[in-house]
């Protein structure tokens, strides 16, 4: 979040006139035409703000245009102006108005500025292709003193990223050579102390000594990214950009899409000569082909990184240097054997030993993230087994390490790359799904997109009615989780805790025996095993519905239900939809009360609630017992109205004999009076009430559903043609009163009811229509049966209307 002068200083640039700022730009021009010093440099770095602060881009004048380009290509201008230059002409990109070249730049600081302004406007004309080209011509050229290749090497890797490809071959085998030569070659010796520029200072005869490791001790081997010194040279310094941008390198300079080019084909892994060749020292490297010897160089770079962070660190700072280095060593190798195979069978001796050090090690857990990987995309090839790291990952990580948010992200992605790399063995996946959720719970707004991704790949039948409990729960769980935080003294990082919440009365529930088994439940590892009724712990931990996490996490089930619900009804049977259907149904009065959940939930609950009555219409048939209680009493109503309306619609829907065979008129009796007593009921209690307690539309849809069911037993349609006329003649509120217009829209619906009920057979035909008559082109159709129909009833029931035709 900026501060508010940030944000009035935002403001400000959006809201500058083009009249102003063409006047800015003519003030611009006339400070870049004298000596450019300090108000230049204020003055663009506020030019730079105008531009940048809005979406579309801004149209700046010519001359100040132009200007801008020379500054930036001028030797004698100041760095500072030409950075400034840069960015400005960047945020206008693509633009028409550029003239920049970099043939003749010659300059690598100069040309790295440049090339961000023509690669910024696209691939126009090879205009990335000629940049790189002329980025490895400078390369290969005696730069002046002073001016190293470093700034050169993010330009070549931008030129890759945009056109895979675009460099010769030739010139890309001389900077494989010269990329090995930094990476593997880099002097062992510490820099060279700056002059300090005091009048007594007197410059050291004595030679600088050797680069260190982590743990203090003299490096003996070659330099690499861990290696630490006070003072470093231009060739170490390259060595670690080389090592920053190799992987993406590899991936990008490669236009096969990481298939070995170099040779023959390499699959026998131990009897290949390159294998041998690479295995030797690094003088036999240099008989392969560039390529192969970066690549050498690489998993040779790798297996010292992987050495060096067995080291004890003496600083916190080069301890988190040793996990972030030995996390890229690992994705380094990885991208090394999908590359080449011959490099499988010595990566694999590594990474076991390493497993062997880091998994006891709980600030390692990251780093596994990168081997799991691993033994899953390679695990085949080699005859080894990852499901033992996988295991540990799934079960003990999120359990302890939830509140990481970095080690959160990372493993819900290993879990959603990983999907398909199993194939369809995801039952270790599958399985762990309510840890997976603590990460969720936890971390809800930064996670919902991923689970939108993962959520399909968990879902199984046999976990289905687990996982939609589970999801409905989630923000009990993150309260959950929030308890078990708070009550764990062994914590040494714990997260930011609303100052607003005192949940004294809570966290003495979640240590009271009583509650220890639903507890224990909640935050379980693995599914299986019957739900539990939650209830008594949404009662417990209401004091904590107002947290802002839980309500964060509350937003995100509505998110991620439908989600669900398309991928379950995609392998449900009849006996799973029916169990769904019955979950919805309890679950709907049974809701962790989070501010606005509800609502929120039961929309959802409703819409998929239709779907799998759409899905299977026999579930009203199977599940007539559960239906009749839930619409047996006014309280199911109540906030539950969008559940409501589409219990009854799929009701008077799918309760007939053409869905299923099972149906009787003894059934349909029972829903009929049942429906009855609870129209009767509501409609009374609107008659005395100034506000009406009961929406119009559930009114209209039970009405609805009555007179479906009066047409499907004849026996029924007095008594619905009886309530609907008592329904006509309901009382209309006061003039303009709240009441008034829903008054109408019931009293109009109980007319069109009644008018249908008068012709039993046309009303059982419009409300039970065939399978053909369901189509869409049916009801548009006036030729149609249907339509015909309708028309003809409406003339016959309308005394004033002619039976002629008009």
């Amino acid at each position: 979040m900026f501060t508010a002068g940030a944000e009035s200083l935002l403001r400000q640039a959006r809201e500058i006139q083009d009249e102003e700022l063409s006047r800015f730009c003519t003030r611009v021009t006339k400070l870049l035409q004298k000596d450019p010093g300090a108000e230049a440099a204020d003055a663009l770095r506020r030019l730079f703000l105008v531009v940048s602060a809005t979406k579309y881009s801004r149209r700046l004048q010519k001359p100040c245009v132009d200007l801008l380009q020379t500054t930036l290509c001028s030797p004698t201008c100041p760095e500072q102006l030409q950075l400034l230059s840069a960015a400005i002409l960047r945020e206008m990109a693509p633009s028409e108005g550029l003239v920049l070249a970099c043939d003749h730049v010659q300059n690598s600081r100069t040309l790295s500025l440049v090339a961000s302004v023509l690669l910024a406007q696209g691939d126009r004309q090879d205009e990335v292709g000629r940049v790189g080209r002329h980025a490895l011509q400078l390369l290969e050229a005696r730069l002046p003193e002073g001016l190293g290749p470093r700034p050169l090497l993010p330009v070549l890797s931008k030129v890759v990223s945009l056109v895979p490809g675009a460099l010769p071959e030739a010139q890309a085998e001389q900077l494989h050579r010269r990329l090995v030569d930094w990476l593997r070659y880099a002097s062992v010796q510490q820099g060279a102390a700056p002059p300090s520029g005091g009048f007594f200072s007197v410059p050291r005869a004595r030679q600088p000594g050797l680069v260190t490791e982590v743990d203090g001790a003299m490096a003996t081997d070659f330099f690499t990214v861990l290696s630490t010194g006070h003072h470093f040279t231009e060739d170490q310094r390259l060595n670690v950009q080389v090592f920053s941008m190799l992987r993406a390198w590899l991936l990008l300079s490669d236009p096969t899409g990481g298939a070995d080019t170099d040779g023959d084909d390499h699959s026998e892994l131990e009897g290949s000569t390159l294998s041998v060749l690479s295995a030797a020292s690094a003088s036999a490297s240099r008989l392969l082909p560039p390529r192969q010897q970066l690549r050498a160089g690489a998993f040779e770079y790798c297996q010292r990184l992987l050495d060096q962070s067995s080291r004890r660190a003496l600083r916190r700072g080069d301890a988190e240097l040793q996990r972030a280095c030995l996390v890229e060593a690992v994705l380094l190798l990885d991208v090394l054997c999908r590359q080449d195979a011959s490099f499988l069978y010595r990566a694999l001796s590594c990474l076991k030993s390493l497993l062997g050090r880091l998994r006891g090690d709980p600030a390692q857990a990251r780093a596994l993230l990168p081997i799991a990987r691993f033994l899953l995309g390679h695990g085949e090839a080699a005859a080894v087994d990852a499901e033992a790291v996988c295991l540990h990952l799934l079960d003990s990580v999120p359990a302890e390490l939830f509140p990481s948010p970095m080690l959160a992200f990372e493993l819900v992605q290993f879990c959603r790359d990983s999907l398909h790399l199993c194939g369809q063995d995801l039952g270790l996946f599958q399985l762990s799904f309510p840890n997976l959720f603590k990460l969720l719970a936890w971390h809800s707004p930064a996670l919902t997109a991923e689970f939108v991704d993962l959520l399909p790949g968990l879902v199984t039948t046999s976990t289905a009615v687990e996982m939609l409990h589970a999801l409905l729960d989630l923000p009990c769980l993150t309260a959950a989780l929030d308890l078990q935080l708070r009550s764990s003294p062994a914590l040494s990082e714990r997260p930011p805790w609303d100052i607003s919440l005192r949940p004294t009365s809570c966290l003495e529930g979640f240590r009271d025996p009583q509650f220890q088994g639903l507890f224990q439940y909640l935050l379980r590892t693995k599914a299986g095993g019957p739900p539990e009724r939650l209830a008594p712990l949404h009662r417990l931990l209401q004091p904590m519905a107002g947290c802002a996490r839980v309500v964060q996490c509350a937003a995100a089930v509505p998110v991620l239900l439908p989600v669900f619900f398309t991928q379950v009804t995609q392998v449900a049977n009849g006996a799973l939809t029916a169990q769904l259907a019955l979950v919805l149904l309890e679950r709907g009065g049974s809701l962790f009360q989070v501010p606005h959940y509800e609502a929120r939930v039961h929309r959802v609950m409703s819409s998929q609630l239709l779907a799998l009555f759409r899905l299977r219409p026999a579930l009203v048939v199977e599940l007539a017992r559960d239906l009749l209680r839930f619409v047996g009493s006014v309280s199911s109503i109540g906030s539950r109205d969008s559940m409501f309306e589409a219990v009854v619609w799929a009701i008077g829907e799918y309760l007939a004999v053409t869905h299923d065979r099972r149906c009787t008129v003894e059934q349909v009796n029972r829903f009929f009076e049942a429906l009855e007593a609870l129209l009767f009921e509501v409609t009374q209690s609107r008659r005395s009430a100034t506000h009406p307690p009961c929406p119009p539309q559930v009114v209209t849809v039970l009405m609805t559903t009555l007179t479906k069911l009066a047409s499907r037993s004849q026996d029924l349609i007095p008594r619905a043609s009886l309530l609907l006329s008592k329904l006509r003649a309901l009382p209309q509120g006061p003039a303009g009163g709240p009441g008034d217009e829903d008054t109408d829209i019931i009293r109009t619906r109980a007319t069109e009811l009644t008018n249908l009920l008068k012709m039993p057979s046309v009303a059982q035909f419009v409300f039970t229509p065939v399978t053909e008559a369901t189509t869409p082109h049916v009801h548009r159709n006036a030729h149609a049966s249907l339509h015909l129909s309708l028309c003809t009833v409406s003339r016959l029931v309308d005394r004033e209307a002619s039976l002629l035709p008009t």
